[in-house]
């Protein structure tokens, strides 16, 4: 990446409809993984006007009413007026799930190493799939995230906060922010272009021309939106920033009436805003045997640790694994020329420190009590606005516990 660039990130709102699957799809798994932390999950969702479809592969003890906890969490969202097309009460939901496949099923439950007589406990689980993860952090931001992606989500999350609290109450639920930041030497330094999309009414009190909604909409999104979510950052809009919003004229139809949604289509969005590479996994619906998930989270962990603790300004850290094996394939360090010390340095520490096996990933993380400790929610909460960055869940993987003891062990090598 050249040193003076533009880069961009979109995020999108929890009434988005991709988004309204992933929450509803780990609203099910926080939901059997409280009454079973044991359980099996792999729940796809499918919204289209008036409809939720379930399926997927679930092997569990939990007995769930999936019908009310999809009426409360899409009511919990915003959609509560049949005139939007979608609404909780009146949508229909049919739930068509099947059990996880036993051929998968034998692989995570007894690992290949585990098979080959080997006695250590965490290689007892092998990971769900094959697959590749990666992980990433850089110091642009307090949370060790890129500022594209930390702006667009704040963006966005501001944009369902003044719906939700009747600051703006002619918003509905559905809506896009995207982020242009301008680059130079390889830094952040400007907002080159805000683009936000908003769901609304037709009319705004007498106002009933398009134009003079637009224009309504564009006003009150700069001092209610653009304005709180910039007012502790050093990085502000000015007059050279471009501000769009609604560039089709109007966003009055939306939702899964607008456009049909799945789980597992917002994986940019859920991640680094395309910063870093990305292994092609969705996170929703996943319990956590799924390395999709738990890898990409620990992935992140080993990253963002290392960033924290001065070693590098920017860290992207690639696993691979095998379905039913425990110990990754491979391991990739890359610091992007930002490292105080080698790559392969760095890899050796990771290697040291960090135990990347499905079943000490569960562990180290509680990815499988975590539902039931937070009260029943735990993996919907990260299913919008990201699972990075989110410093505010207290998110396991987005702890910095490592930094210290890896900065310790890195002075040994410069000396």
């Amino acid at each position: 990446m050249s040193k003076s660039f533009l880069f961009s990130s979109e995020s999108v709102t929890e009434g988005h409809p991709d988004k309204i699957c992933d929450q509803i799809s780990d609203a099910i798994l926080d939901a059997l993984l409280t009454a079973d932390p044991l359980s099996r999950v792999a729940a796809e969702v499918v919204v289209n006007t008036g409809l939720v479809l379930l399926t997927g592969e679930i092997t569990s003890q939990a007995q769930v009413n999936f019908t009310r906890l999809v009426r409360e969490k899409v009511a919990e969202i915003g959609y509560t007026d049949a005139k939007n097309g979608f609404c909780a009460e009146s949508c229909a939901v049919l739930v068509a799930f099947d059990e996880q496949s036993p051929d998968i099923a034998q692989g995570v439950n007894l690992a290949l190493e585990n098979r080959l007589s080997q006695e250590d406990h965490f290689d007892s689980v092998g990971a769900g799939d094959q697959g590749l993860m990666f992980g990433f952090a850089c110091d642009e931001t307090p949370e060790l995230m890129p500022l594209p992606i930390s702006l667009a989500h704040r963006l966005s999350r501001q944009l369902a906060t003044v719906r939700k609290n009747g600051t703006l109450p002619y918003l509905r639920p559905d809506g896009k922010t995207q982020v242009t930041v301008a680059y130079e030497g390889g830094r952040p330094v400007g907002i080159h272009t805000l683009l936000i999309s908003t769901q609304h009414t037709p009319t705004i009190g007498s106002l009933s021309e398009d134009a003079a909604v637009q224009e309504r909409i564009r006003a009150d999104l700069w001092e209610a939106v653009v304005t709180p979510v910039f007012a502790d950052l050093d990085i502000k809009p000015d007059g050279r920033t471009r501000f769009l919003t609604n560039p089709t004229g109007k966003f009055v139809i939306g939702g899964p009436q607008g456009d049909a949604g799945l789980t597992g289509r917002k994986i940019i969005v859920d991640t680094y805003g395309g910063y870093s590479r990305h292994g092609g996994g969705a996170f929703s619906g996943k319990d956590p045997t799924k390395v999709d998930r738990s890898a990409a989270y620990a992935a992140r962990y080993v990253a963002k640790n290392i960033v924290a603790a001065g070693l590098a300004q920017k860290c992207e850290v690639q696993v691979s694994y095998a379905i039913g094996v425990a110990r990754p394939i491979n391991i990739l360090v890359e610091t992007f020329g930002t490292g105080r010390i080698a790559d392969e340095e760095l890899l050796r520490l990771v290697q040291r420190h960090f135990d990347l096996r499905p079943a000490a990933i569960l562990a180290q993380f509680q990815l499988q009590q975590l539902p039931r400790q937070r009260g029943g929610r735990f993996y919907q909460n990260v299913a919008a606005y990201g699972h990075f960055g989110q410093t505010h869940l207290d998110l396991p993987w987005e702890r910095t516990d490592k930094a210290a003891l890896l900065q310790e062990e890195a002075l040994s090598v410069v000396a």
